[in-house]
């Protein structure tokens, strides 16, 4: 599998990753279920491995941990931090009392004692984000991890966070993880090109589009693709935006046909093709799965194929925008947009 770098981190990675969300109750995996798939990944030459701490409530980071264990070295292991981990507001957030807190959780449940990199896993609106860069500097400098980076930042908070770092003389984010897919193109407007400005390392999470662009969801056909439990608007057939999706897919699915490849494949394939991208995480939750999305690594997109995905969903614009979950909490919070 194609070995990439992974921005200024300078650590290679392979171009598939694994992101271990399934694992654990959200995924219905157990601890053998777990290790099966972590062991065959490792076999067909997956590096990067990526959970985070609000994964089935800390027990993804637990199964991926012992699914890994003397292989453990032989991994890049990323993991986040930042959503919430219980009713109490000192649970969450970029502050460095929970940061300081949340990694050496995520340590004892990993069962290592570092991190290769480490990712707040959204922006925090109510820390400054100099102490989240300076808690993450003296965690980085204490040996506990050893890159971090941002997970579905805005392209000006990335920005702000990188001027920071150089005026404060700290260490700065040298990833952000996205929600990249044909169906979703907005982070090539501005993310994508801030982000490769910056040299950072791009990691791309629902390359599928919860499932879409499996080819899971059909026409008139009852949902039973497993991410409408956790993303119920954007598998609400209602929706005449995801009525138009129907459309979109049939247009992909011929492309790929007139390709040689799967809906899957093409998916896949579309997403590594950007040169911004390092990684592309798939979150397989059977081995039929994981072999199937393997299949796409060794695929390159030639220029015709992509001009004419770009004649079906337009770059840099989300076909639903109000299913990404970079939501400003100035649009969510009406009193942040009111004088009085």
């Amino acid at each position: 599998m194609e070995q990439r770098i992974l921005g200024g981190t300078g650590i290679p990675v392979s171009s598939l990753g694994f992101g271990a969300m399934n694992l654990g109750a959200w995924g219905g995996l157990d601890q053998a279920a777990s290790t099966r798939l972590v062991n065959e990944a490792l076999d067909r030459g997956i590096t990067l491995f990526d959970t985070a701490d609000v994964y089935s409530a800390g027990q993804s980071e637990e199964l991926l941990g012992e699914a890994l264990g003397r292989r453990r070295d032989e991994v890049v292991l990323a993991t986040k931090a930042g959503n919430p981990m219980g009713e109490s507001p000192l649970q969450r957030g970029g502050s460095r009392r929970w940061l300081t807190q949340a990694v050496e959780d995520s340590l004892r449940r990993l069962g290592t004692d570092y991190i290769d990199l480490y990712q707040l896993h959204r922006p925090d609106p109510t820390a400054d984000l100099d102490e989240t860069l300076a808690a993450l500097t003296d965690l980085q400098r204490a040996g506990k991890i050893r890159a971090f980076g941002t997970s579905t930042f805005f392209a000006h908070d990335i920005v702000e966070a990188q001027w920071l770092a150089r005026d404060r003389t700290l260490s700065r984010f040298t990833t952000e993880q996205v929600s990249y897919s044909i169906l979703a193109r907005s982070v090539e407007r501005d993310v994508f090109p801030v982000a490769q400005r910056h040299r950072m390392g791009i990691l791309v999470w629902s390359p599928l589009a919860n499932g879409w662009l499996a080819g899971t969801v059909g026409r008139n056909e009852p949902v039973t693709a497993h991410r409408a439990n956790l993303a119920q608007q954007a598998f609400d057939l209602n929706e005449p935006v995801n009525q138009r999706k129907f459309d979109i897919i049939d247009a992909l699915k011929e492309i790929a046909s007139d390709a040689g490849l799967s809906l899957v494949e093409l998916a896949l394939g579309f997403v590594m093709a950007h040169p911004a991208v390092s990684t592309v995480l798939i979150g397989p939750r059977t081995t039929e799965h994981l072999q199937h999305n393997l299949r796409a690594a060794e695929i390159e997109l030639d220029a015709a194929i992509l001009d004419r995905i770009d004649a079906v969903t337009e770059p840099g614009v989300d076909v639903a925008p109000d299913e990404r979950w970079m939501i400003s909490p100035e649009m969510n919070d009406p009193r942040l947009r009111r004088r009085t």
